[in-house]
């Protein structure tokens, strides 16, 4: 048996939140499959759903992925369609060989975190697609990476998170047997399509957070300024999600022809354009009215603070003029001290003490220090 091709290891960067993640669920349920190096499960446990199909219409369930490759070598005319959940290193490599998927793309779907794109091999197309979906409990975007593998007949999923529940998907395929007859495209069209609609949840749970963050501005939340910051950061992943994948489809597009696709498949992937160029569009006008609405807060903060300002202002400027009125009532009042300290002193030879008008002087000089003094601080408006 030949040496199994095995890919260069890359460095990769942590989402938010995945290393709680990993903390709490087993290793080999971590996004990158080569945490479960010590533990590798069987090849069954990541076939969450195959099937062989002739005409649209399953005829064989194969229990994993050996079964699925040697049972469609003997049935040529027939299709495969197989959904991995979370696989390891080992089990990707395995389907890498038996089917002849190139390494590069089989090193991808192992290290995942890429972005989507899509990229031919031969006969082979290697899609990448980031789903989304909304959680209503945390009022947030939770992000998954969906791989296929499409080959002249077969379909090789593998997805790294929750959504799409591509179950779903193959029973829809599976109820329109016409359609699924169509081949590995149609499946691929059906992954587009789920991935496609599930944005629609995730833009109307954003339009309700930016209602609700217009709200909290005006009403001068506190904690707006973080939920803003928050939401742009799921906005602009979320843009990353729905930006390529406007040029994962028009590459679609301008392939039909070379390729030959079938005319049916050409109208179903235009209303999967239309609903993703929508997605795009609204996304793109949420970061723009996040934008806006991060510009809103920051002037009604500043509008805020400089309120708060003018209140210290003003209010620094009345104590001032009462300090002022203080100052200069004490002014007054200090200099008939003054003059009152000194002639109480009964030194035996101080010269007024026995001049005759020496008391009305002294009343005199106070009385007229005072009303000087008045007279000065009333002009400078201290009084």
């Amino acid at each position: 048996m030949p040496e199994i091709w095995r890919p260069r290891v890359r460095p990769r960067m942590l989402r938010r939140g995945e290393a709680r993640r990993v903390e709490t669920e087993p290793p080999e349920l971590s996004m990158d499959p080569r945490a479960s190096a010590k533990v590798v499960a069987p090849v069954e446990e990541s076939v969450v759903n195959a099937g062989i199909y002739r005409h649209g219409h399953r005829i064989d369930r194969p229990a994993t992925l050996t079964d699925a490759y040697q049972r469609l070598r003997q049935r040529p005319e027939t299709m495969a369609w197989i959904g991995l959940y979370r696989p390891a290193e080992e089990q990707l490599l395995t389907a890498g060989e038996q089917f002849g998927l190139h390494p590069l793309a089989v090193e991808d779907a192992i290290v995942a975190h890429q972005r989507p794109k899509i990229e031919r091999y031969g006969e082979t197309l290697f899609v990448v697609l980031r789903a989304a979906r909304y959680l209503d409990d945390v009022e947030e975007v939770d992000f998954a990476e969906v791989h296929a593998f499409v080959g002249p007949n077969f379909v090789l999923t593998v997805r790294h998170g929750e959504a799409p529940h591509l179950a779903g998907v193959r029973r829809r395929m599976e109820a329109d047997p016409e359609l699924l007859a169509r081949g590995p495209e149609a499946v691929l069209y059906g992954i587009l399509d789920a991935v496609v609609d599930g944005y629609a949840p995730v833009v109307a749970g954003l339009q309700n957070d930016i209602d609700e963050i217009e709200t909290e501005v005006f009403d001068r939340d506190p904690k707006v300024s973080r939920r803003i910051y928050e939401l742009s950061r799921e906005v602009i992943a979320f843009q990353r999600a729905t930006r390529p994948l406007l040029d994962i489809l028009a590459s679609l597009e301008a392939g039909f022809d070379k390729y030959g696709t079938d005319e049916e498949l050409r109208r179903y992937l235009g209303d999967v354009v239309d609903h993703a160029v929508v997605a795009a569009e609204r996304v793109d006008g949420f970061r723009q009215t996040l934008s806006d609405i991060l510009t809103l807060n920051a002037t009604l903060v500043s509008q805020a603070q400089n309120e708060e300002v003018r209140q210290l202002t003003v209010a620094s400027y009345a104590q001032n003029e009462e300090i002022k009125k203080v100052s200069a009532w004490a002014a007054i009042l200090f200099a008939p001290t003054i003059v009152g300290t000194v002639y109480g002193m009964n030194f035996k030879h101080m010269p007024e003490l026995h001049w005759v008008v020496g008391y009305p002087f002294a009343l005199a000089l106070m009385l007229s220090v005072s009303v000087l003094l008045y007279r000065v601080f009333k002009h400078r408006g201290w009084l």
